[in-house]
């Protein structure tokens, strides 16, 4: 059975960085694409970040553009979120996610994660 599995949260201070990982057991890791998606208490799944198989390409939400990179090494089977100038407002559970073909952010922020995520706590 497939699975992903995020780390790399914690508590950090406003300005601060943090760098996510998520390795996945699937099979041909390096034919899917990823995503990192957050949910916030009180609030809704926001997608934040997309990457291509071979991760020549990457997408970003507009909150976090600038900020946060993504990037894989599909070598090791991990996609990684790279998270600097951290903001109280990005406190959230983390979710990497998986997709055989594309989709939009829409699409993935509505879909349930199939892993435990990885909490990150922006705070002074």
């Amino acid at each position: 059975e497939a699975r992903l599995v995020e780390s790399g949260g914690g508590l950090v201070q406003p300005g601060g960085s943090l760098r996510l990982s998520c390795v996945g057991s699937m099979l041909r890791f390096n034919t899917w694409w990823m995503y990192w998606v957050r949910q916030a208490p009180g609030k809704e799944r926001e997608w934040l970040s997309t990457i291509n198989p071979p991760g020549t390409s990457t997408m970003y939400a507009d909150s976090v553009k600038g900020r946060f990179t993504i990037s894989r090494d599909n070598a090791k089977n991990e996609v990684y979120l790279q998270m600097n100038s951290l903001k109280p407002e990005d406190t959230a559970v983390y979710y990497c996610v998986r997709g055989a073909t594309y989709h939009h952010a829409e699409v993935i922020a509505k879909s349930e994660p199939e892993s435990q995520g990885t909490q990150v706590t922006v705070s002074s």
